[in-house]
C-alpha cells in the first residue's frame, strides 16, 4: 500500500510520547534520543530526520504477536459468555438451543452491533490522541462515548422488551420467538455494563496496555460459568438462569477494568483528566466516525442474522445448526479480529505520529501475517469438521448438518481474515466510512441474494448454500477494500489527525 510522509509538526508533549508506535522503537529528535520498549529491546533504528519512525518486518510481527496474543485470549474469553450459554441450553434442548439462537443474534444485530459499531470511532481517535502525544484527549473521547452509547440503550431497550412479538412476526416457530423474548428481556439489564467496557476497552489499548481487558475477563470468566452452573442445573432456572449469568457477568466487566487501571496501572491516569462538561460537547468528529462505524458493524451482523432467521424456515435442525456454525465461525474469527484491534491501534498511532513510511512496511508485514492466520484457521475447521459439532449437540441431524458445511466455513474463514485486515487499515486511517459502504453494498446487493437464491432455489444447498454466498461476499469486500486502501492519499489521514490537535479539552 502506497503511503509517503508528509510535514509533521511536534511539541515537547508528543516528543515524549511513548505510546504503542514506540515499542522497540528509537527516535531522534531536537529533545535527545528516546528509547522505549515494553520488553526492554534496545534496537538502535537512527533517523536524519527528527520525527521519522522507522520500523521493520522484523519488529512488525514481534510487535503484533505480542499485543495480539492477550488480546485474542480477551476476546475469546467475553465470547466465551455467550459459548457458555450455548453450551448449557444445547443440552438442555434443541428448543433451546434455537431460542437462544434467536436471541443472540437480535441482541447482537440490535444492540451489541451498536456498541461495537460505536466503539470503532475510538480504535481511530484514541489511538491517534495519544499517538500525537494529546494524552487528556483519550479519556474524553472515552467520556462522549460512554455518554453517547447509554443514550442510545434507550431505544435498544425498548427493541429488546419488544423483542418477543417482533420475532414471532418474523419467524414460523412462534413458541421459540417467545423464549428468545423472554431471554433478551433479562438480559437487557447487563447492556449497560458491556457498553462502558467497550469504551474503556479503547482507552486501555491505546495506550499499549492490551492486558488491561484480559485481566478483566480472566476474573469475569470462571465467575460465568460458575454461575451458570448454579443458576441453570442447580437452581433448575433454565434460559432464565443463563440469561442472569450473561447480566451479571457483563455488568463485573467496567467495574473490574476500573480496578486494574487505579490500582495495578495508576500510569494510565494520565490521560484522564477527570469528569468534563466536554464530554457533552463537540460530537462531531465523534459521531462522523461512529456513524460509518455503526453501519460497517452492522451490515455484516445483520446480514448472518437474516440468513439465521432464514435457516428457521428450514427447520428446527437446520436452525440449530446454523447456531452451532454461527457459534464457531465467531469464536475462530476471534484470532484475526483481535489482530485487528492491535493492527488499528499500531497504525493509528503511527498515523497520528505522521510516520507513514513506517506505516507502509507494517501495512505490507500484516498482509503475510493475516493470511497466515486464516490458513491455519481454516485447516483447524477443516480437519475437525466431525468432532467440533459434538461438543454443542448429540443430535445427529445437527450434527451431519454441521459437518458439511464445514469446508465451506473454513473458507470463509480465509478470506474474512483478509476482510478483518482491510477492516483494520481503514480504522486506523479514519475511513470507517468506506468500510460502511463497502459492507452495505456487498452484502445486500450480492452476498445475501446469492445465499438465498442457493439454499431456497433450485439447487436446494440448504445451509451449504448459504454460505457459499456469504463466502462470495466476503472475498468481494477485501478486494474491493484493498483497492481503495492501496490508491488513497494516506497523508490526508495525516492532515485529519492533526486538525484534532486544536480540539478544546
Amino acid at each position: 500500500m502506497e503511503a509517503h510522509e508528509g510535514p509533521r509538526r511536534f511539541s515537547a508533549s508528543s516528543a515524549l510520547v511513548r505510546p504503542l508506535l514506540d515499542d522497540g522503537v528509537k527516535r531522534n529528535n531536537s529533545y535527545g534520543t528516546i528509547v522505549a520498549s515494553d520488553t526492554g529491546e534496545e534496537e538502535a533504528l537512527l533517523q536524519h530526520d527528527r520525527h521519522e519512525l522507522t520500523t521493520s518486518v522484523g519488529k512488525e510481527t514481534r510487535l503484533l504477536i505480542r499485543y495480539s496474543v492477550p488480546l485474542c485470549i480477551t476476546y475469546v474469553l467475553q465470547y466465551s459468555f455467550s459459548l457458555v450459554t450455548i453450551f448449557v441450553v444445547g443440552h438442555i434442548g434443541t428448543d433451546e438451543l434455537g431460542a437462544v439462537s434467536l436471541a443472540t443474534m437480535t441482541a447482537n444485530i440490535t444492540g451489541l452491533a451498536v456498541y461495537e459499531g460505536l466503539a470503532t470511532s475510538l480504535d481511530t481517535l484514541c489511538a491517534q490522541a495519544y499517538g500525537g502525544g494529546r494524552k487528556e484527549q483519550v479519556g474524553l473521547h472515552m467520556q462522549r462515548m460512554v455518554v453517547f452509547m447509554l443514550l442510545l440503550t434507550v431505544p435498544i431497550g425498548a427493541v429488546w422488551l419488544c423483542s418477543g412479538w417482533i420475532l414471532a412476526a418474523l419467524v414460523p416457530e412462534k413458541e421459540l420467538a417467545y423464549m428468545a423474548g423472554r431471554y433478551l428481556r433479562i438480559l437487557l439489564a447487563g447492556a449497560p455494563g458491556y457498553a462502558i467496557f467497550e469504551a474503556g476497552k479503547r482507552f486501555t489499548q491505546a495506550q499499549g496496555l492490551f492486558n488491561a481487558s484480559l485481566f478483566v475477563l480472566i476474573l469475569t470468566t470462571p465467575i460465568n460459568i460458575l454461575l451458570n452452573y448454579l443458576f441453570v442445573f442447580v437452581l433448575d432456572w433454565d434460559l432464565t438462569g443463563a440469561a442472569l449469568s450473561t447480566v451479571i457477568s457483563n455488568t463485573l466487566l467496567p467495574l473490574f477494568l476500573w480496578i486494574y487501571v487505579y490500582f495495578i496501572v495508576p500510569s494510565s491516569l494520565e490521560c484522564w483528566g477527570g469528569f468534563t462538561r466536554a464530554a457533552f460537547t463537540n460530537w462531531g468528529p465523534m459521531c462522523k466516525l461512529s456513524v460509518p462505524g455503526i453501519v460497517m458493524v452492522e451490515a455484516e451482523w445483520l446480514a448472518f442474522d437474516i440468513l439465521t432467521f432464514s435457516s428457521s424456515y428450514l427447520s428446527t435442525a437446520h436452525l440449530a445448526a446454523q447456531s452451532v456454525i454461527m457459534t464457531t465461525a465467531v469464536m475462530i474469527y476471534h484470532i484475526p479480529f483481535s489482530t485487528s484491534v492491535a493492527v488499528s491501534t499500531r497504525l493509528g498511532n503511527l498515523i497520528g505520529a505522521g510516520a507513514l513510511p513506517a506505516a507502509r512496511i507494517a501495512t505490507r508485514t500484516y498482509i503475510l501475517i493475516f493470511l497466515s492466520i486464516g490458513l491455519l484457521d481454516a485447516t483447524f475447521l477443516t480437519l475437525t469438521r466431525h468432532i467440533l459439532p459434538r461438543a454443542f449437540t448429540s443430535d445427529p441431524e445437527v450434527i451431519r448438518i454441521v459437518a458439511s458445511v464445514m469446508p465451506i466455513l473454513a473458507l470463509f474463514q480465509l478470506s474474512d481474515a483478509g476482510t478483518a485486515l482491510a477492516n483494520a487499515v481503514l480504522r486506523g486511517l479514519g475511513r470507517q466510512d468506506i468500510g460502511g459502504y463497502v459492507n452495505l453494498g456487498v452484502y445486500y446487493l450480492v452476498a445475501i441474494p446469492t445465499a438465498l437464491a442457493l439454499c431456497f432455489g433450485p439447487p436446494k444447498l440448504d445451509l451449504k448454500g448459504m454460505w457459499t454466498g456469504c463466502l462470495l461476499g466476503s472475498c468481494l469486500i477485501w478486494m474491493v477494500e484493498g483497492v481503495y486502501c492501496r490508491v488513497w492519499r494516506w497523508e490526508k489521514a495525516v492532515e485529519e489527525a492533526r486538525g484534532r490537535e486544536g480540539e478544546p479539552q
